[in-house]
């Protein structure tokens, strides 16, 4: 149970960083993020394995790029189920999943290891660098 919570909450981590660094990803606020980060791992667990099986020999033909495009699609769905997160363009989608992705696999990887701990430090240490006002904070605009 710990796991799975901890991997909720890498996501919905993710979730802000890719907000942060995409303009066209936006989330309302901690709420949005978190739920957000719950559809996506359902979605992810359900719908995702049906589509890379339906699109198999696509997959094989493009040598697993086309994995990205599922990914993204798996993101679009998620902003148009969830009030306050909303990604906005098709390269959009494509770069937020592929921020979330490379967030989620790199700390997940180190979960069946002895580095929990430090992971979900050094997460936290680059969420508040990323977003030095912290997740709860809201960003502010220089005009």
């Amino acid at each position: 149970m710990r796991g799975l919570l901890f991997r909720w909450l890498i996501l919905t981590a993710a979730v802000f960083i890719a907000s942060w660094l995409l303009e066209g990803i936006t989330v309302a606020g901690p709420g949005s993020a978190f739920l957000a980060a719950a559809t996506l791992g359902i979605l992810n667990a359900v719908l995702r394995p049906v589509l890379i099986l339906l699109t198999l020999p696509i997959n094989i033909l493009t040598l697993g790029l086309f994995t990205f495009l599922i990914n993204a699609l798996m993101l679009k769905i998620v902003s148009g189920i969830i009030p306050g997160f909303a990604v906005r363009g098709f390269w959009t989608a494509i770069l937020g999943a592929l921020i979330i992705g490379v967030t989620e696999n790199l700390t997940v990887q180190y979960l069946a290891s002895g580095y929990r701990d430090i992971i979900g430090f050094l997460v936290m240490v680059v969420v508040l660098i990323v977003r030095p006002q912290g997740l709860l904070g809201s960003k502010m605009r220089v005009v």
